[in-house]
């Protein structure tokens, strides 16, 4: 199974790759002063940065593509032609491309590659790998045209971006096209100030998430639900600060390996009115924010003495961490700068290793099962280590060899269908990623399980042995969400906002038809509240339907409504979201309805939808 993952991916790779340098060359077509970047394949499809002497817009699309299509038509041969450097520079230098020569300026090799179609109707520098000719490229659609700083740098030009689609047939197209139209309804940017649940205020700063009552609600329930899953799984809590001194992250190894992810030091040892009035420092410390809570579980760890007995050591804690993060990378729950991780630590032996790993991967499966996801739609990636790039890592070969082959002894224990991804190891040990896929097919990156063994080692952290000898531990690092943010930015697009019962912020709206109904629409009201059930009064002096639309447009779960034949029975009238309306229920009975179906947490699930957002899901990833 890994093995067909990995040949699927890379077929696909190849006409996407293909595709790029045909969108180049249909440009130079129309655009012949136009100035090549680079076209890489990317998830969905492919994009190429040009520089236009004019500009160009979503309107010109068109006809570029309709030359992508007829030289995909001619089926043009694709080939590969080895060139000295300096033959490759002066060519790009006839053509005036300064940013093929940026590149080559990079390139070590004296012997460079080149990407040509047909009799030298096109050439572009260029690796591969390619399909054998253009008419092995398949579907195609441009979609839409994006501004992109050259190399990514901000300090460098911005140049005009081409995205394109590239797919098998013209069906899984249109099928993606029509789940980015249903992506752009759930898109949680929108729905989570739609629904008051969160907003980012660029007062307070960009990256940093301000959440409303309601949201503070779900994000309360989904860490209640965590705390006492991480209580029954053997894990106990633990608490960190969210800075740490200078010394700290020298030892582990971020002051050097993770600095480009980190703020500046603080320098403490004066007050914020010292340093206004430029008063000299004398006595001062550096401070940084902490981008992982890992050292501080360490140093937890390090505060006593250990034995054998002890272990495993399963640590929790929620800790908000700060990472640097570009402005342009910002985007909604996704990306922040401010964000708390789910994140826990198992200091073990060498022989308990495999099991902890193992019992980890259960309950990341478990995580998900119970918010309503497949476990198997969970796509499992092994980072590795880049063999030519140790310097980007800490530690020894013989760690990181250890390391790596019992992750991959384990997931194939497991039977996990996993991918194997070198380069993509963190900094102090290899990992597994794992990716679950929503209601409309997309992949989200959330828990991710590492195995450390140079933290033990930096910080010289021992337990002694059945021989009364001191040995060093192995760490792991896990984290099941992800982050909250992240995670909470995936239910609100997996659910489109309509969150299971168990969940909601608010699992009840009780509508009161009149003034003379508001008294025993209280006392519903409390009795809910008394059952732990969330609830909410709209006694306002509005009309009937006013208040359940605005009951549905929040997606609150149950709508009751209370008017002269609710209170003469004892009873309430329920609305559920999306289904049809149960009628008049005697209001203890109900309550026991509801209790049940928290219980169940996830039974009802994407179900609850009501019909104008039920969809036919196409198996497409966007």
């Amino acid at each position: 199974m890994k093995q067909k993952l990995q040949q699927d991916v890379s077929e696909l790779e190849k006409m996407r790759h293909s595709a790029s340098h045909v969108l180049a060359q249909a440009v130079l077509k129309f655009y012949p002063d136009a100035k090549l970047g680079i076209g890489p394949a990317i998830d969905n499809g492919f994009y190429y940065d040009f520089h236009f002497t004019e500009p160009i817009t979503d309107a010109d699309l068109q006809k570029i593509e309709d030359e992508m299509r007829e030289i995909i038509r001619r089926d043009l041969p694709i080939h590969r032609e080895y060139k000295s450097r300096d033959e490759v520079i002066n060519y790009f230098k006839s053509k005036g491309e300064k940013y093929k020569l940026d590149l080559i300026n990079d390139i070590p090799d004296e012997q460079m590659s080149l990407f040509i179609t047909g009799e030298d109707e096109f050439t572009d520098l260029c690796r591969g790998p390619h399909v054998a000719s253009t008419g092995k490229i398949k579907a195609i659609k441009l979609t839409k045209i994006a501004g992109a700083y050259w190399r990514g740098d901000e300090k460098q030009e911005m140049l005009t971006r081409i995205y394109g689609l590239a797919f098998d047939t013209q069906e899984e197209i249109d099928n993606y096209i029509s789940n980015l139209e249903e992506a752009e309804k759930r898109d949680h940017r929108k729905l989570g100030p739609q629904l008051d649940l969160f907003h980012i205020d660029s007062q307070v700063g960009q990256g940093l998430v301000l959440w409303h009552p309601k949201g503070a609600m779900l994000w309360r329930q989904i860490e209640d639900f965590w705390y006492k899953e991480h209580i029954k799984a053997g894990y106990e809590l633990v608490r960190s600060p969210h800075i740490g001194n200078r010394q700290l992250w020298e030892t582990s190894g971020h002051w050097g390996f993770y600095n480009s992810s980190m703020y500046p030091a603080l320098e403490v040892g004066q007050t914020l009115e010292d340093s206004q009035q430029g008063k000299a420092v004398e006595v001062s410390e550096q401070y940084l924010l902490k981008p992982m809570n890992c050292p501080f579980h360490v140093r937890i760890f390090k505060a006593n003495l250990h034995s054998y007995r002890e272990l495993p050591f399963r640590w929790a804690e929620t800790g908000t961490v700060y990472r640097y993060e570009k402005a342009g990378e910002l985007s909604g729950l996704v990306r922040v700068r401010g964000f708390t991780q789910d994140d826990a630590h198992i200091i073990c032996s060498k022989e308990q290793v495999r099991e902890e790993l193992a019992r980890v991967v259960n309950f990341i499966l478990f995580i998900y099962k119970s918010f309503g996801f497949d476990p198997e739609d969970v796509s499992v990636y092994l980072s590795l280590r880049d063999p030519n790039k140790k310097d980007k890592y800490a530690g020894d070969d013989a760690g990181w060899e250890f390391t790596e082959s019992v992750l991959r002894e384990v997931a194939d224990n497991m039977k996990l269908s996993y991918v194997e991804q070198k380069g993509e190891a963190a900094f102090y040990g290899p990992k597994l990623d794992f990716k679950i896929k929503d209601v409309i097919g997309r992949e989200w990156q959330c828990s991710t399980l590492q195995f450390d063994f140079n933290l033990p080692e930096r910080f010289d952290m021992t337990f002694t042995n059945q021989n009364g000898e001191f040995e060093r531990p192995y760490m792991l690092h896990r984290a099941l969400f992800g982050s909250f943010e992240r995670f909470i930015g995936l239910l609100i697009e997996h659910y489109n906002g309509a969150f299971p019962l168990w969940i909601a912020p608010v699992q009840v709206k009780i509508l009161s038809i009149a003034d003379r109904h508001s008294e025993y629409a209280q006392k519903v009201l409390n009795m809910m509240l008394d059952n732990d059930i969330r609830a909410s009064l709209d006694s306002r002096n509005e009309s009937l339907q006013s208040k359940i639309r605005d009951s549905q447009m929040q997606k609150i779960p149950y709508t009751v409504i209370i008017g002269d034949k609710e209170i003469s029975v004892n009873g309430v009238s329920v609305r559920p979201r999306g289904k049809n309306d149960l009628g008049l229920i005697d209001t203890e009975r109900f309550i026991e309805m509801l209790k049940k179906e928290v219980a169940s947490k996830g039974a009802e699930l994407v179900s609850n939808n009501d019909d104008s957002e039920k969809q036919v899901i196409k198996e497409v990833k966007i």
